[in-house]
């Protein structure tokens, strides 16, 4: 038997065997009245839900939620719609599956630019800080957070969820923020802490290892909350640290959802403060959109509809 492409690669004439990622597994009844297993399956190249139908009660002892697996299984076409059906599964013999290709890292969601790359574009954004209290700072940040910065990712599931992806919404943001700056006369310095420092609560609100989830501290009180109070004892290290300036930072963070409704316990107040909100929203929304075009499977020229987005979307000509 043939062994299965990546993810992003798998259709309805895919059959054969492949190590991935389990990174979710729940017990479901369908419309006739079954129970089946609904496994989301996750490879380098991204995720597919997938079903197992037969014997589920003796393979759901196979594999647990976490776990790297190896499944057999094949494409299919049901109800007009590409699904991907397991025919057999079980956790990864990390020895005996090796001689067979199996590696950890080809399994796991990572982003698709080079952390080291990300991180070298991160060091040089820093330098270019000239206001000195900001630079000391960010670097400390930065410093103090490094192992986490690097691979951690930016959500759960709704944008930029895999390894490293926390990182690179942060430069995507900080990007955009230097070009709004310049064309609205806005504090470059300070968006580009603001960039760094809106999200840096994720690096608490999150667990990750090889899959992502919240942590009590997330759940209870948000990375919002986190990051602003992780920010002000960062703050506290640094002598003679502006008051008003530390004022604004943390206004940055407190307001970057942009509305009440969405999270930000203030709205933004400040031209940065809305410069930053929008470049937020702009990256997360681009990356939904880019993301459900990729991976839609209907025919035609429009994505089935996404009660996230409230919309179809047009997958274009690609002119």
């Amino acid at each position: 038997m043939s062994r299965l492409p990546r993810i992003a690669e798998l259709d309805a004439a895919s059959a054969g065997w492949g190590f991935f990622l389990c990174a979710r597994k729940d017990r479901r009844v369908g419309r006739n009245g079954g129970e089946f297993l609904d496994v989301l399956l996750q490879d380098v190249s991204g995720e597919i839900r997938a079903r197992i139908f037969q014997d589920i009660d003796l393979v759901s002892q196979e594999f647990d939620a976490g776990e790297f697996v190896k499944v057999q299984g094949k494409g299919n076409i049901h109800n007009g719609r590409f699904e991907f059906v397991i025919e057999r599964i079980r956790r990864v013999l990390p020895e005996r599956d090796a001689a067979e290709g199996f590696r950890e890292d080809d399994c796991i969601p990572t982003s698709p630019r080079s952390a080291d790359e990300m991180w070298r574009e991160l060091g040089e954004r820093l330098a270019s800080v000239e206001h000195p209290a900001l630079r000391a700072l960010l670097v400390r940040i930065v410093d103090q957070h490094a192992d986490r910065l690097r691979i951690w990712p930016a959500a759960r599931q709704i944008h930029h969820a895999y390894r490293s992806g926390l990182l690179e919404h942060i430069l995507k943001i900080m990007a955009t923020v230097v070009q709004l700056a310049e064309l609205y006369g806005a504090r470059r310095d300070l968006l580009i802490a603001g960039a760094l420092l809106h999200d840096i609560g994720k690096l608490r609100e999150l667990t990750y290892d090889v899959t992502i989830d919240y942590s009590v501290e997330g759940n209870l009180v948000g990375h919002i909350t986190i990051g602003a109070g992780m920010v002000r004892d960062a703050i506290r290290e640094i002598p003679d640290f502006p008051r008003d300036l530390a004022l604004e930072i943390e206004h940055l963070i407190l307001s970057h959802h942009g509305s009440l409704e969405l999270g930000s316990p203030v709205v933004p107040m400040t031209v940065e403060a809305f410069i930053l909100a929008a470049a937020d929203e702009l990256d997360a929304r681009l990356h939904q959109v880019r993301r459900l075009i990729a991976d839609d499977d209907t025919e035609g020229p429009f994505t089935a509809y996404s009660r996230r987005l409230e919309r179809q979307l047009y997958k274009g000509t690609g002119v």
